[in-house]
This record gives structure tokens, sequence and C-alpha cells, in this order.
């Protein structure tokens, strides 16, 4: 819901600032959200006011309200993300999660993009003057302890072979299962902790923090910017080892594993059906790349197609979430069988993560190689991390996978 404390309008400046150096530096303990790759990016302070939904297409039409009430005086023009934006994380599956969406339009953005940086500043009636400054460095957790989640390790190796035998009896095509660890530590883990740390190791990734929700994806469910949508779709994975494995004897493997060619295929296949409706002139690249990281590599494909005007960045995440690469096909059937048997309540793991602006373009990725601290248990931090599971399948191997997917997290919380 949103508040507007008396009948005042809500204000923004955006003025044109130096290079203010590293954008999470200026992440304080309070109120703090960040989208960042490539030291590009916004992070945002403080709340100007939020709401929680449970559909992306409602806060689409409540962020598209509210910012046409905005008054905004600008410096900058046709910057992508310069001016009012909100921050948002949704839940995966909203029907069967305790955990609330949430859209929140903080006080101060700052950002830079392309060698132009800003600042941004919004309040209710007037607009603050001054420039925020870089906080103290954030300290890390310390000792951590280390349990299980939902799930031990041999039952949810006991589950994926349940779900091959379903797949290969017909049920479905595709289904990914998650898995969840939880650290623990003596004192509050700090999220800003982890967004140093992470943009620091994986840079190409796109790191996020929303209301405790943080990590590093390497996956853009859209991107929405000047007319033109583009989806980054991974899906098939193979673990590295060790940052200086072989990469193109692992990347010719993947290529040549038909288990992987399936799994992303019915990805790219999702994820170009939905998009049609909202695109025209779509480009679908008929063979993946692979993409490295310091921990695995993936089959990749970008996809890209020119955006009808009237479809927001949040109305095509609406559009393409679940994706087959976080849910599996067919999508009801995939989804329905993850409710019955992973005993687990993702929250808004694996759902769309990113920012709007007030043109409605945006950048949405997926909540992936990430975790989530929650207010009532700040000295705790859940870790996620899933797998495509389809008829080759060996559970073994997909168990393997998942504690691949942790390394980041685990690399940045021991840091």
């Amino acid at each position: 819901m949103i508040v507007n404390p008396g009948s005042s309008r809500l204000c923004a400046r955006t003025v044109a600032i130096p290079d203010p150096g590293p954008l999470e530096a200026y992440l304080g303990t309070g109120e703090a959200m960040a989208f960042l790759r490539r030291g590009d990016g916004v992070v945002g302070i403080g709340e100007i006011t939020r709401f929680t939904t449970d559909s992306l297409d409602a806060a689409d039409i409540q962020w598209t309200e509210l910012a046409a009430t905005i008054e905004h005086e600008t410096e900058l023009y046709d910057v992508f993300g310069a001016g009012p934006v909100a921050f948002g994380s949704f839940a995966f599956d909203p029907d069967h999660s305790a955990e609330p969406s949430v859209l929140v339009v903080p006080e101060v953005i700052v950002g830079r993009r392309d060698g132009v940086s800003w600042c941004t500043r919004m309040g209710w009636g007037t607009v603050p003057d001054g420039l925020p400054t870089p906080q103290p460095a954030p300290t890390g957790p310390g000792e951590l302890s280390w349990s299980d989640g939902s799930m031990s390790p041999v039952l949810w190796e006991s589950l994926v072979a349940e779900v091959v035998a379903m797949i290969r009896a017909g049920k479905a095509d595709k289904v990914v299962l998650a898995r969840d660890l939880v650290a623990s530590a003596a004192e509050p883990i700090e999220a800003r902790w982890l967004v140093h740390r992470l943009t620091a190791t994986y840079p190409t990734t796109w790191t996020y923090l929303v209301n405790g929700m943080v990590g590093a994806t390497p996956e853009m469910l859209v991107r929405r910017q000047g007319g033109l949508a583009t989806s980054r779709v991974l899906a098939g994975t193979i673990r590295r080892g060790t940052p200086d494995a072989d990469a193109a004897r692992l990347a010719a493997a993947l290529n040549a594993s038909s288990k992987d060619l399936a799994e992303h295929e019915f990805a790219v296949a999702s994820v170009a059906d939905a998009l049609a409706p909202f695109c025209s002139g779509m480009n679908v690249p008929e063979a993946p790349y692979v993409l490295e990281l310091p921990n695995v590599l993936h089959l990749a494909t970008d996809i890209t197609g020119v955006a009808q005007p009237e479809a927001s960045s949040l109305a095509l995440a609406a559009a393409l979430h679940p994706s087959a690469a976080v849910c599996g096909t067919p999508t009801h059937i995939a989804r329905d069988l993850i409710n019955e048997l992973e005993n687990l309540d993702r929250g808004r793991y694996a759902g769309p993560v990113g920012w709007i602006d007030a043109h409605g373009d945006g950048e949405w990725s997926i909540a992936l190689r990430g975790g989530q601290i929650h207010p009532a248990r700040p000295n705790e931090i859940q870790l996620f991390a899933g797998c495509g599971i389809v008829a080759d399948s060996v559970p073994e191997d997909e168990l393997a996978e998942t504690v691949a997917k942790f390394v980041p997290m685990r690399d940045a919380l021991s840091g």
C-alpha cells in the first residue's frame, strides 16, 4: 500500500555528478537497494514509500499510477535509469509462499551508466538538497555455522530420482528443483557486505539487493530500454571445479551434452513464446553460446525484440515469469510438482528482482545465486540453489551442481 503523507505531490530532482566511485560504497545500514554490473547500475538509499503485492501485474499498475504523479526536474535526458525508480523483488510462487513481494521507492538514488553519473533525490512536496556520502566499510559476519535447510542432501537426491522417474513416465518434460542451506553468525549479517564482495568477485553478473534478498545472478529475465526488449536465457550447466580449470574443454563438453542442450531448448522456447505477443521483429539465435563464470559454465541465449510501447518492463517480466529455466515445462505441471514435492518455501528466490523507471524502462533479473536475510532472524541467511531436472538427469550430478551454485554466496560470507 502506498502511503502519502498529507496531500503533497511526490517530487524528484536529478543532477549530474562527478564519478562517485564504487556505487556500493553508498549503501548504509538502513534501507538499502542495489542493482549493479561491471561498476554501472543504481543504488537506492532510504525509503519514500513501498507497497507489497502478490502480482507483478498489480505492481505495474500501482507504480504506473504513482510515477504519473511525480514532478521530476532533471539535468539528464535519455540516460537509462536516471531519475525516479522503484526497486522490486517478487515471490517465485505467491500462491504458495508466506513471503510477500515488494516494490520500494528510495529517497536517494545514485547511478552510473556508460560514464555518466547522477544523483536523484525524492520527497513529498519538496526535495532535500545535498548529495549522499560514502558510508563506512561494512564488516563480515565472522565465524559461521552451517545447517541443512528443508531437506538433507541425501533426501534431495532421492527427490531428484523420483522426479526423473515422473519425467520418464511422461508427466513433465522438465522440473526445476531447489534446495536451501542456512548460515548462522554470532552477529547480524550485513547485506551490504555481501554486495561489496559479490561485485568484486562476480563483476559480469547482476548483483542485487532488495528488502533482504541479495545475490549475484547471471540471468537477465528482461530489460526494456528505449523500446528494445532483451532477455538472457541460461539453462544447462557444467561445474568448473577451480577458476583456472580448462574452460575450452568444459565448454566443448557442455556443447556436446544432449541433456543440457535439451534443457536449454525448453528454456529458450518458453521465453520466446512468452515475449512474442509483446514484441515485433524478434531475434532468437539458433544455437546457444557458453557463458563462463568463476564457478560454473552455462549455455546461454540472448533474445531480443522490439517491445510494444504500452508493455513496461514489469509487464514483460510478468509475462515471462516463471520461465522454464526456473520452473520447468509444461509450466503449470512443473509448478504443481514443485509445490507438492520440494518441501521448501522459495520466497523470493527465483523470482524477478530489479528496477523500473517512470517511463516503464528497467531491468529485471531472476533472483538466483543468492539468499535472504529475514528481519526476524538477522543473524541468519537462507541460501538457495536449484537445477533443471530432465529425463537424463543423474541425482548425484544434480546435487554437485547445487553445491557449485552455492559457491558465490558461501565465499562472499566467509571472506
